[in-house]
């Protein structure tokens, strides 16, 4: 016999993730696969920014900078942990934007956020600012606005850690094998990455599996019609391009625009590209093109050339857009839809599109959708008013976070007490339970990664992998060097198996 859910979720992204969390507060029975680890593909590959999308105004997309925008304040709210304000910088390029047109956008995107912390926009002499100092003494004029950083991988653990906590079945490296309509729901079988079969039954699935939706939505509805166009979006990783803790967008001649952010402390993220692809398959890898491209598009504002051959890592994500009919993917809105269709009466909601920042109002949506399924299904709104785990900070916030942790360990770095707090808030203390110096944290693996930390994230994380832990739990694989994350690899593969 069968386990018997409410809902079976395809997919341990962002989206899938943001649902289980609502659902499984709102009373339903969830069970939510992930083919692969949990934000192991698009969600872990973004740029990091809970933003509006300040391009979008020129495409008309109101609605969506809006929704946006008041979410990024959520975010940061529910998560002050694992995001933080950010300054932009946006030089000014007189041949391809008029100083007047990005004036009136800003002020238009300070409009339409709901600004509580965050500064507005203004404009400054970037010969006369510190912000100046990086780039080339031909830019004279720039434009200084807000918006948000978050560590997107780590988003999708704590809604999945929400969600498990209010009873969702969670299964990772779990694929999907086939889903057959039986009496107005679905007959499930699913294959762990261990050959174990997996029977469920639900009677919804909602398939966000991100850059497949496509492939599941046509197994499961022979005769679809495909909704999604793939795109493929690059970043590249150098040497820190420049001091400070602030960002730059810089307008490329493509009237595209790139990202400069703070990437750890010590590295410049710089991002991103949009080429089509037809692969859904991760993790996908920038081509040499790409590389050129954001290289040619950052040296044209920075007094220093960025090359490839500074690069010191890179990574894509392939994002799967609503397919609006325009042919420049750039184009292509980043709204999303929510496709709900039946096979046999047995009802399957599709995920398509939709950006980082707008994850938790589109669960809300989803639910609005489905009501009709779950008559009894508690009816509020809540995840914009709970903190995700690790974010109920006291009124101090992470400052005194921070502190409460230095007192209650005085012998450990507060370096690293930060960097804890940082990825875990409030349950960095259970992270490090009576541990007092750094003997007491086991083997260290470089970058203040130790072995009380990966025990943790392999007992209540799902971790089964050094790349799960460096480049997704902590994002600390630019300062383990290839020995150690051998020696971590062996050690998270002999932790898992006893």
């Amino acid at each position: 016999m069968s386990d018997i859910y409410d809902l079976l979720i395809i997919g341990g992204g962002i989206h899938g993730a943001g649902v289980a969390r609502d659902a499984a507060g709102r009373g339903l029975r969830v069970a939510l696969c992930e083919q692969g680890d949990f934000a192991g593909a698009t969600s872990s590959a973004s740029s990091k920014l809970i933003h509006g999308g300040l391009r979008y105004l020129e495409y008309g997309d109101v609605r969506l900078v809006r929704d946006a925008l008041h979410e990024r304040e959520t975010l940061l709210r529910i998560a002050p942990h694992i995001s933080r304000p950010l300054r932009f910088v946006l030089p000014h390029v007189p041949e391809l934007r008029s100083a007047w047109m990005i004036r009136l956008g800003l002020l238009l995107y300070d409009h339409l956020s709901t600004r509580t912390t965050l500064p507005g926009s203004h404009g400054i002499d970037l010969r006369a600012s510190a912000y100046g100092a990086p780039l080339v003494p031909a830019l004279r004029k720039g434009f200084v606005y807000s918006d948000g950083w978050i560590d997107d991988a780590r988003l999708v653990i704590l809604n999945l850690k929400s969600a498990l906590q209010r009873g969702a079945h969670i299964l990772p490296r779990t694929r999907l094998i086939s889903a057959m309509p039986q009496q107005q729901s679905w007959r499930a079988s699913l294959s762990a990455d261990d050959g174990r079969p997996v029977e469920l039954h639900a009677r919804v699935i909602v398939n966000a599996a991100g850059p497949w939706v496509d492939q599941i939505r046509t197994a499961l509805l022979p005769g679809a019609v495909p909704r999604t166009r793939l795109v493929q979006g690059s970043h590249i990783v150098v040497p820190a391009a420049y001091a400070g803790d602030h960002a730059y967008l810089l307008q490329s001649r493509d009237r595209r625009v790139v990202f400069l952010l703070p990437f750890g402390a010590s590295h410049t993220l710089i991002g991103t590209t949009d080429v089509a692809t037809s692969s859904p398959l991760a993790p996908a890898r920038p081509d040499a093109s790409e590389v050129q491209y954001l290289c040619a598009a950052t040296t044209r504002f920075l007094r220093e050339p960025i090359t490839p051959e500074r690069v010191v890592h890179s990574f894509s994500g392939v994002r799967a857009l609503l397919d609006d009919g325009h042919a420049n993917p750039s184009s292509v809105t980043r709204d999303y839809a929510l496709l709900l269709e039946h096979a046999e009466n047995a009802p399957l909601l599709s995920v398509v599109g939709g950006k980082l920042t707008t994850y938790r109002v589109l669960a809300e949506k989803a639910l609005d959708q489905l009501r009709r399924y779950f008559p009894t299904m508690r009816a509020e709104s809540w995840t914009g008013n709970e903190p995700l785990p690790g974010g109920d900070l006291s009124g101090g916030g992470m400052a005194a976070l921070r502190a409460q942790l230095e007192a209650g360990h005085p012998h450990l770095p507060p370096a690293l007490l930060a960097a804890l707090a940082a990825r875990h808030g409030t349950l960095a203390a259970q992270v490090l339970g009576e541990a007092d110096r750094e003997s007491q944290l086991g083997v260290h693996f470089g970058g203040g990664l130790y072995a009380r930390e990966v025990d943790y994230l392999i007992d209540h994380e799902w971790v089964r992998s050094a790349h799960d832990v460096l480049w997704r739990r902590t994002k600390t694989g630019l300062s383990v060097d290839p020995e150690s994350g051998s020696a971590l690899d062996e050690y998270v593969r002999t932790r898992v198996a006893t």
